[in-house]
């Protein structure tokens, strides 16, 4: 995606979870804007380790990257305690991951993510902040509607109106399978990069970092969203092999 040159005068605020695609995100960013914030949230998530990857995955990009390094400012974490204590789902309970009625994975937060966009932008305009960052994508995901490209754009506009302001919400996965999310890890800052967001971040919804790490990372190994990260990394490997065969 071309960008213009006046974007890195300006500031980004990314939702940076410590994942797989946030961590990209966040690179994304980097590569973009002139200083980039982050934002994490913790609303009683099962999978709550994911919030202690952050730090590690902040320093590991500025250790990695000079300029990043320079562009990388202040991060913030809200409590959203409300949002799990509504939330009868997989996610904030001890409970099995499954199907539930309607079709939706029980690990749907209902609002999630139209929740997240909500309070990014008030802090985004607290600390003067116009671009809003998301990892949110329906290309390899859970069918989440909340993540969907129609959704983002609604919330944008919803915010713009609300607000009275000119929000711009990047979702630079939208379009893209896990699979491409880790090439574009490696476009953005190569080989370490790919390694920090492998052997650092957390994906799996159970909150396991205790398994063995597999080649993939840390996970289960078994729940929706390991099952997506070990797919979409064994199909970037056998796609890279292609290249140099």
């Amino acid at each position: 995606m071309a960008f213009p040159e006046h974007a890195q005068t300006e500031s980004a605020l990314v939702l940076f979870s410590g994942g797989q695609d946030s961590a990209t995100c966040l690179a994304w960013a980097l590569a973009r804007f002139g200083r980039v914030e982050t934002l994490g949230f913790d609303y009683g998530q099962r999978h709550g380790i994911e919030l202690t990857c952050r730090e590690t995955l902040r320093e590991g990009l500025k250790t990695q990257n000079a300029l990043w390094a320079d562009k990388l400012g202040m991060d913030h974490t809200l409590a959203l305690d409300a949002l799990g204590q509504v939330s009868e789902t997989a996610l904030t309970r001890d409970a099995e991951i499954a199907m539930a009625d309607g079709g939706l994975p029980n690990t749907f937060v209902p609002g999630r993510n139209i929740i997240f966009l909500t309070f990014a932008a008030a802090l985004a305009a607290r600390r003067g902040i116009r671009h809003i960052v998301t990892g949110v994508c329906e290309t390899d995901y859970s069918g989440y509607p909340d993540c969907r490209d129609d959704t983002i754009k609604a919330v944008q506009v919803a915010l713009n109106l609300g607000m009275d302001t000119r929000f711009v919400l990047h979702t630079p996965l939208m379009w893209i399978n896990k699979a491409e999310t880790w090439a574009l890890a490696e476009e953005l800052g190569g080989d370490d990069l790919v390694t920090l967001v492998n052997r650092e971040s957390h994906t799996c919804y159970l909150g396991d970092r205790t398994t063995p790490v597999h080649p993939w990372g840390h996970g289960c190994g078994h729940c929706p969203a390991c099952e997506l990260r070990r797919a979409g990394w064994e199909d970037y490997c056998a796609k890279k092999a292609g290249q140099h065969a």
